[in-house]
């Protein structure tokens, strides 16, 4: 069915909100969940939302390939991998109903403001409690797993991460890059097969990704400008930012 007026112009500054958040402003994408699961229904939004991201995902890796810091993500893997194993059978069981979704923001959110409380207060309480310690990574690998799978909504979680590393901004969103475009490659049959398991609540459809197709030069916008950005802001307030998105966004998955 074709979409409204109202619906393409969400669909544009969630698309611009997309490309920013990948090359200049971790954190803006969390923004994007809301307002495309409003806007087109919380299953087809996951869809819809996948395509874009990877998209993103292809400049942000070629811009800031050299930046990564792969040794911040090589403990996260496995419990990432047992995180999306239990988002992908979770997804499929429980159908993506609004009320689900709900009660996922609110776990996320938890997560999220617990990770950033312990961050912040990292010097007075040591480094066994942070989210770089031993607890800490295998919750924010099954918490960034699980999210990522069930609602493309592991942004605030590895944003808190990454800031507990402090890395540089370049390699801050260098590293960020290569793990979304990874995790969102391997989501694609995932997704393929739910659709398959669950074809009436389908998460790819032939009319999302012509929505996707035609919402790419917006996308390039959002990355264009997030490199702009990037290069513009002090790394002190760069810092400061992420950590204030990360709390906004975690607030807003926990309220809905």
């Amino acid at each position: 069915m074709p979409y409204e007026p109202w619906q393409w112009i969400a669909g544009t500054v969630a698309a611009i909100l997309i490309g920013i958040s990948k090359t200049g402003l971790p954190g803006f994408g969390i923004l994007v969940v809301p307002l495309l699961a409003y806007t087109y229904g919380p299953t087809a939004s996951v869809g819809i939302m996948l395509p874009m991201l990877i998209f993103a995902d292809i400049f942000a890796v070629t811009w800031y390939r050299r930046h990564a810091q792969w040794w911040t993500l090589v403990s996260l893997l496995p419990w990432v991998v047992f995180g999306m194993a239990v988002g992908a059978v979770s997804l499929w069981a429980m159908g993506q109903t609004r009320g689900n979704r709900d009660i996922l923001g609110v776990v996320i959110g938890v997560l999220v403001l617990v990770m950033l409380i312990l961050h912040l207060l990292r010097g007075k309480l040591g480094e066994q409690f942070t989210p770089t310690s031993t607890i800490g990574i295998a919750a924010t690998g099954i918490g960034a797993g699980f999210a990522t799978t069930v609602s493309n909504a592991a942004g605030p979680v590895m944003t808190v991460y990454m800031a507990a590393q402090r890395v540089t901004k370049e390699q801050f969103v260098g590293t960020l890059a290569w793990y979304f475009f990874v995790l969102n490659l391997v989501k694609v049959p995932i997704f393929a097969i739910i659709t398959h398991l669950n074809p009436s609540r389908p998460i790819f459809t032939a009319t999302s990704l012509k929505l996707d197709m035609m919402l790419c030069p917006m996308i390039l916008v959002g990355v264009f400008a997030g490199k702009w950005v990037l290069k513009r802001i002090p790394q002190n307030a760069f810092d400061s930012l992420v950590v204030a998105l990360a709390a906004v966004a975690a607030v807003k998955l926990i309220v809905g």
